[in-house]
């Protein structure tokens, strides 16, 4: 089997125009007739998208309208994790390619709408949104060609028009490195050591000086709030993605949000005392005695002579 295939592939290559190059990938182009989606280049060969972000846009373009394209379903569908997903969906977002909206339906309930778009450009000069019916699958070729279905609208009347969020929407401000009340040189030198020495431990994470030297105070408050440097390197190397594009910013990433809180002092720690309770002093209603009661009244000596009268 391996031989045909071989065989094919020299063939392929003989009926080439031209001479091959040297060197680099080389190109057999097979026109399809069936299941295929055409990508803009802008797409396939961004020069500011991350390669999961082009897959995963490549993907969402071939899937069909109404298919479910959120961070759950595509976890489901690919081997990336939740966070990587994540991410890539920010990146296409950033770049035009996809948009969310959210629309109010006939019902009166909102919902979120997804929007894919496969030439933003485009749609910028437009002004418009345009969805696209999908081509449906081939049918086999011993079964009849059914005939032409009518083309369908741009947009289905039972659809809400969607409102396309603006492309320069403010990003939330990010939230800043912890600082000690006090960055000592021991500190300072501690923090230094555990940041320069955590490619040791986890060989994803090379930092160089500058990145060293700006996160040492993140490292400080951890320091100062009394928490191991062994504590500290597994926080910051445990569970890390695969092949990170950018380690300083997962290392600040992780001293920012997983901060742990001071530890409790002894003013904190020592046992509530309990005040003994006093029942407040009152003048009888009959003989004027002074006797203790929560309620104003009369004494017990008033109260036995009247129930024995």
């Amino acid at each position: 089997m391996a031989t045909q295939h071989h065989n094919a592939l020299t063939r392929a290559l003989a009926e080439l125009p031209g001479p091959l190059p040297a060197f680099g990938v080389i190109h057999i182009a097979i026109p399809h007739t069936s299941r295929f989606t055409i990508v803009g280049n802008h797409l396939a060969q961004h020069a500011e998208l991350s390669l999961v972000a082009i897959g995963i846009g490549v993907h969402i373009q071939s899937l069909p309208v109404g298919s479910l394209v959120g961070i759950k379903a595509l976890t489901a569908r690919f081997a990336e994790g939740e966070m990587r997903i994540a991410a890539a969906l920010r990146e296409l977002e950033a770049h035009g390619y996809l948009r969310r909206a959210h629309v109010r339906l006939a019902n009166g309930r909102m919902a979120t709408r997804t929007v894919f778009c496969n030439q933003p450009g485009a749609l910028e000069r437009a002004g418009r949104v345009v969805v696209a019916p999908k081509v449906p699958p081939a049918v086999p070729e011993e079964a009849p060609a059914p005939p032409p279905a009518p083309e369908p609208d741009p947009v289905p009347e039972s659809h809400p028009p969607v409102r396309v969020p603006p492309r320069t929407a403010p990003k939330p401000p990010r939230r800043p490195l912890p600082q000690p009340r006090e960055l000592t040189p021991e500190l300072r030198q501690t923090a230094s050591a555990i940041l320069a020495g955590l490619r040791n431990h986890a060989e994803e994470l090379v930092l160089s000086e500058a990145d060293v030297e700006e996160l040492i105070p993140g490292v400080a408050a951890w320091l100062e709030r009394e928490v191991r440097p062994d504590a500290i390197r597994h926080v910051l190397t445990t569970d890390l993605p695969k092949l990170p594009k950018y380690p300083a910013k997962i290392v600040r990433h992780r001293l920012t949000v997983l901060l742990p809180p001071p530890l409790p002092g002894a003013e904190e720690l020592a046992p509530a005392v309990r005040r003994p309770l006093v029942v407040p002093l009152q003048n009888c209603d009959g003989c004027d005695r002074a006797f203790r009661s929560r309620e104003p009244g009369h004494c017990r000596g008033c109260r036995d002579l009247a129930a024995a009268a």
